[in-house]
């Protein structure tokens, strides 16, 4: 049988996301939160296209953390390049989701001004969202 053939690096393949979320999966620093509904990549470019749709609705008021971060790089061909000569160069990165993880937290607002700036996020998002409130809030 042959062997494959050991290399020094190992590529770096897309694969895919399976499961849902355990970790990240709970508010656990503002009152109000976006959850993910489904898998998927989210770049780099969305997060901070929706963190500016937010932070603008809220006026600066309160505070919003992001709590997924861009780590995965995806490689990308130039147009018109035959077959081979390997892997192309990094193009954009992103973050993975599963479903069930907390996209972005906010507090120090209220819940009205909240759902609104979550919603205007959701629409940045490729993946579905759900707004969601800690369980112990107090209005």
């Amino acid at each position: 049988m042959l062997q494959p053939k050991r290399t020094k690096y190992r590529r770096q393949q897309k694969g895919r996301v399976k499961g849902i979320a355990h970790r990240g999966s709970t508010i656990a620093f503002g009152s109000f939160g976006l959850k993910a509904l489904e898998s998927g990549f989210i770049s780099s470019k969305t997060i901070e296209a929706a963190r500016v749709a937010m932070t603008r609705y809220m006026k600066r008021e309160g505070k919003v953390w992001i709590r997924i971060f861009p780590d995965k790089p995806l490689t990308k061909k130039p147009a018109e390049v035959r077959m081979g000569k390997g892997k192309g160069a990094p193009d954009r990165f992103v973050a993975v989701v599963k479903p069930g993880t907390i996209m972005f937290e906010s507090e120090g607002v209220p819940e009205e001004v909240a759902r609104e700036a979550f919603r205007l996020a959701a629409q940045k998002m490729p993946v579905k969202t759900k707004f969601i409130v800690r369980r112990d809030y107090k209005a």
